[in-house]
């Protein structure tokens, strides 16, 4: 069995120092903080330092470098250069199995598949628009920070905005369902806005047969709340990479839920921006994989502004000859953020022998004026005392087994907080685990 864990487990107040052992996140940190990165980012290309943005818009330069703030973003495609597989945000992505969506032909070339098809409930105070890719409010959240976002940018034709209304209180779930039909290299374009003040949950339910680069914008504006599930349950041979990017206003929160364990590759890179003083952001995953899927979940934690909060948990499960999960965080407390309250965790449950893991999570603190900020990760097979636990009370091995990974896995699930949702995920994971031995 092959595992890569580049931290150990350790608990919010506690930090890991480089020799792995836990040191106050506060006592002992300046006032210019720290950078506590487990792993440390190639420098971007010396030639790529400007941050484009969409036309009509200010250009300001980005010094290239270790930290998470200096990675690249553009939407110029020409400005991430062709993909080899040695770079730090795709060193464990197979390149030879994104078909085709890095545009490896060169910059000329554009994904000119047919999008998978997009359906919106309708709810009062809710509007869906299909708008052209000139519509100005496209591109005001998400920027491209990699070549595939970038592709996903230069090729889309149409985007679907739905809009919350201010002060509008959805009693249901908006529901967008997202089904693919065709294997055609494809880019799609969502931009979700919560107006101020509004309430709603909205669920992404990707199905069906698709290959594309998809970008994701929610604008969760100032006194908003916003729930998102997305689920990728995607037919088996599916390859789905999105970027999926939140900006949080003043005192607006952001629940993100990703929960994939359809398709054959399937990687999302999730990002909260806390924009406004007094947002908060939870980001929550679940990934099951089985044998020979390559699940990749790469989070961003943006802390830009004071008094925010964030709290990350994702949890994985893995069965199955070649089955390989990477999950990596990265949060950044920037200078500006005095105040902040943070915590990421990832945990996996490693079920059979040939699997891979991957987990790092990086915290970079550039502040000592913090209520609190930790990380952990942690990878393992079945808890030796739970199972004597539950097999001292009559439980047969088989039926403990099944009993832990259920609890390990319905923590996730019960963050949803959608009742159908919640029960149609519980039944998938426990025929998940009928074909698993344990």
């Amino acid at each position: 069995m092959s595992q890569t864990v580049n931290t150990t487990d350790n608990a919010s107040p506690e930090e890991i120092d480089a020799d792995g052992a836990g040191v106050p996140v506060i006592p002992g940190m300046g006032e210019e903080g720290e950078k506590l990165s487990a792993t440390v980012a190639e420098a971007s290309d010396a030639g790529h330092a400007t941050h484009s943005v969409p036309s009509g818009s200010q250009k300001r330069p980005v010094k290239p470098g270790s930290s998470r703030a200096d990675r690249l973003s553009s939407f110029e495609l020409a400005d991430f250069p062709a993909l080899t597989g040695r770079e730090e945000d795709w060193r464990f992505t197979p390149l030879n199995r994104l078909a085709g969506l890095h545009l490896p032909d060169g910059d000329d070339a554009r994904l000119t598949g047919a999008a998978p098809a997009v359906s919106v409930t309708e709810l009062d105070g809710v509007t869906v628009e299909t708008v052209g890719r000139d519509d100005a409010r496209l591109g005001t959240v998400l920027t491209p920070d990699d070549r595939v976002s970038a592709a996903a940018w230069a090729s889309f034709e149409q985007a679907t905005v739905v809009t919350i209304g201010a002060d509008v209180e959805a009693t249901t779930p908006v529901r967008i369902d997202i089904t693919g039909t065709g294997t055609a290299p494809a880019a799609q374009h969502l931009l979700v806005i919560a107006a101020p003040n509004s309430r709603a949950d909205v669920v992404l339910q990707h199905r069906g047969s698709a290959v594309v680069s998809q970008n994701i914008e929610f604008d969760v504006q100032e006194g908003a709340g916003l729930n998102v599930t997305s689920l990728q349950s995607w037919d088996d041979g599916a390859v789905h990479v999105s970027a999926q990017q939140a900006r949080i206003g003043k005192d607006a929160s952001f629940k993100h839920v990703a929960v994939s364990y359809g398709g054959s590759l399937v990687r999302l890179t999730p990002t909260s921006r806390l924009a406004g003083q007094g947002g908060e952001t939870e980001m929550f995953g679940l990934y099951f994989a089985d044998a020979g899927q390559h699940l990749e979940q790469r989070l961003f934690v943006d802390h830009a502004v004071a008094n925010c909060k964030s709290n990350v948990l994702y949890k994985g499960a893995l069965q199955g000859q070649d089955a390989h999960t990477v999950w990596v965080g990265d949060v950044l407390i920037r200078k500006e953020a005095e105040g902040t309250d943070s915590y990421e965790k990832n945990q996996n449950l490693v079920l059979s022998e040939g699997t891979r893991v991957d987990s790092v999570p990086n915290l970079e603190i550039e502040t000592g004026l913090i209520d609190g900020a930790g990380h952990a990760s942690s990878t393992a097979q079945f808890d030796d005392e739970q199972l004597f636990y539950l097999m001292a009370r009559g439980i047969e091995e088989k039926d403990a087994r099944e009993l832990i990974v259920r609890g390990f896995l319905h923590e996730i699930i019960q963050k949803i907080g959608i009742a159908d949702v919640e029960e149609t995920l519980i039944d998938q994971m426990d025929s998940e685990l009928q074909v698993a031995s344990l």
